[in-house]
C-alpha cells in the first residue's frame, strides 16, 4: 500500500513520493507535503525552463532561481513559463 500525504499544490490527499527527492529539510518538507504527481510535473517543468531559458546549473543564480520556481510551483503560486513553448498536438 503506498502512502498519501495531502498535497500542498493540489489541496487534496494524493500519493505521495517513496522518499525525500532532495537532501535536507527541503526535501522532507516536499517528502511530507507533496504528492508524486506534483512532484513529477515539476520534474518537467524543471526540464522545460533549464532548455528554454538556457540556464546553466553551476550558476548560482540559475539554481536559486529555479528553487525560487519549484517553491511557488508546488504551492499552487504564479509560476514562469518557458517562453515560445507549444505544446504538442494531442494524438487522435
Amino acid at each position: 500500500m503506498s502512502r498519501t500525504v495531502f498535497c500542498r499544490k493540489y489541496q487534496r490527499e494524493q500519493e505521495g513520493l517513496e522518499h525525500p527527492p532532495l537532501p535536507g529539510a527541503k526535501g522532507q518538507d516536499v517528502y511530507d507535503n507533496v504528492s508524486k504527481q506534483a512532484w513529477q510535473e515539476w520534474l518537467a517543468h524543471q526540464t522545460m525552463l533549464i532548455n528554454e531559458k538556457h540556464l546553466n546549473l553551476m550558476d548560482m543564480g540559475a539554481r536559486t532561481y529555479l528553487n525560487d520556481q519549484m517553491d511557488k510551483f508546488l504551492s499552487g503560486k504564479d509560476y514562469d513559463q518557458a517562453e515560445g513553448y507549444v505544446p504538442p498536438a494531442s494524438q487522435t
